[in-house]
């Protein structure tokens, strides 16, 4: 039996890696006859579930999402043949290539041997999924849940009226997600997801805003999983928020655009840059950005300042002389590369968000302090988190007054 039809009458239940992102993928899978929908919101029974089956070497997203996964397969009623979990996975240094197999073991454990847990992985460029339409219509749902959340964290923070850009956003991702879930062409389906953004625009432009006052603008960064899972990061974006602060949050894309660029690489090490692989790179390269390029189009005006690079060499070419992307592999060298591309385009300020004992987020942290001295001095600072309570919001208020300080300097006022 195929993939595709194990996976038929089954819901599929994906990680909130992010909520929105979550929300437009299971969309696309919508697309192909697949039901899916992210797994609930995560919470303090998610912790004590995980809990059970980890034992505190693997890392915090591990017990977020195992504890979820089980949460959902022991709920009343809950039948073992009628669910699947989506859990892509990557090779490299970073124990997240290590969820899927623990996974398995855990539901065969619970005598649940009928739950499919499947992976893609960053090894092939996230081939895998289904057929090529779904990995295109994927791509477009990453894309668009990135750009209504940009515009999102552009808004939220100055509305006069509180709630206003997150209802606007609610309504964006609806609209996104009946354009993805659509069984029509390519083209169609392009079609329909310009016009919903283009509809979020002239909702966002709506939103009542004051921005008498220029917030000090936060890039963020780290593992994947932590910065966009509110529930991980103890909702650090709104505290942010809350402290004074606009957040520029690294995309989910971002890290497609960066296997694309290492299978790439991969191969020209391999001897195979004249090869069919090499040709599907290539294409699909040209396709991902062409797709881009077209639902970013209607947003350019809007996101003016807060554009994201044209090609992910640049944030690799920025890391290099600290973390050569040849010498090391994953969120390392795209978090020091970003760093200083965030500086570059005015940013006052980086958090890198990762979970406690996170070798990407411990190696970054040692570099920083090098970065930073050669960057004016921006202030950079590593947020960890691992379930246990935190003063974030003391440690946030410590860290925007620094960024202020920081702003109030490169306006060449006395800080």
């Amino acid at each position: 039996m195929s993939e595709q039809q194990s996976l038929d009458g089954r819901t599929i239940y994906l990680p909130q890696m992010s909520y929105g992102g979550a929300r437009c993928v299971a969309a696309a899978f919508k697309s192909v006859g697949l039901h899916a929908e992210p797994v609930p919101d995560s919470d303090s029974e998610t912790l004590e579930v995980g809990s059970r089956f980890t034992s505190g070497d693997e890392c915090f997203p591990e017990r977020i999402t195992l504890g979820d996964f089980v949460k959902l397969v022991q709920a009343p009623g809950a039948d073992p043949k009628k669910i699947a979990f989506f859990m892509p996975t990557a090779g490299g240094p970073c124990r997240f290539g290590q969820y899927e197999g623990y996974m398995k073991k855990v539901m065969n454990q619970l005598g649940h041997d009928d739950v499919i847990v499947f992976s893609p992985s960053s090894q092939n460029n996230y081939q895998g999924i289904g057929d090529n339409s779904f990995v295109r219509t994927a791509w477009r749902a990453l894309v668009v849940s990135d750009l209504l959340h940009k515009l999102l964290l552009k808004t939220r923070p100055y509305e006069t009226h509180k709630g206003d850009a997150d209802g606007v956003y609610a309504k964006g991702l609806d609209e996104a997600c009946q354009a993805l879930a659509c069984r029509v062409d390519h083209g169609e389906r392009l079609h329909g997801l310009v016009a919903a953004l283009t509809r979020s625009r002239d909702r966002f432009r709506a939103v009542p805003v004051s921005r008498s006052e220029r917030r000090p603008l936060i890039g963020i960064i780290g593992e994947i999983f932590c910065r966009l899972h509110t529930f991980s990061n103890e909702n650090l974006i709104r505290k942010l928020e809350d402290h004074g602060g606009e957040a520029w949050v690294s995309d989910l894309s971002e890290w497609i655009w960066y296997t694309g660029a290492e299978q790439k690489q991969s191969l020209i090490l391999t001897g195979r840059r004249f090869s069919k692989p090499m040709l599907a790179n290539l294409v699909r390269t040209y396709v991902q950005k062409r797709d881009e390029h077209a639902m970013l189009a209607p947003l350019k005006e809007d996101l003016k300042g807060y554009e994201e690079p044209e090609d992910i060499r640049e944030i690799l070419d920025y890391s290099e002389p600290y973390l050569p992307s040849y010498g090391a592999l994953g969120e390392m060298v795209l978090n020091i590369g970003k760093t200083i591309y965030l500086h570059k385009k005015g940013a006052h300020g980086v958090i890198d968000i990762s979970p406690f004992t996170c070798m990407n987020g411990i190696i970054s942290e040692a570099i920083y302090p090098h970065v930073s001295r050669d960057f004016d001095g921006i202030p950079i600072r590593n947020f960890y988190f691992d379930g246990t309570a935190t003063d974030l919001d003391r440690d946030l208020g410590i860290f925007i007054e620094l960024a202020r300080n920081y702003q109030r300097k490169k306006a060449g006022r006395p800080a």
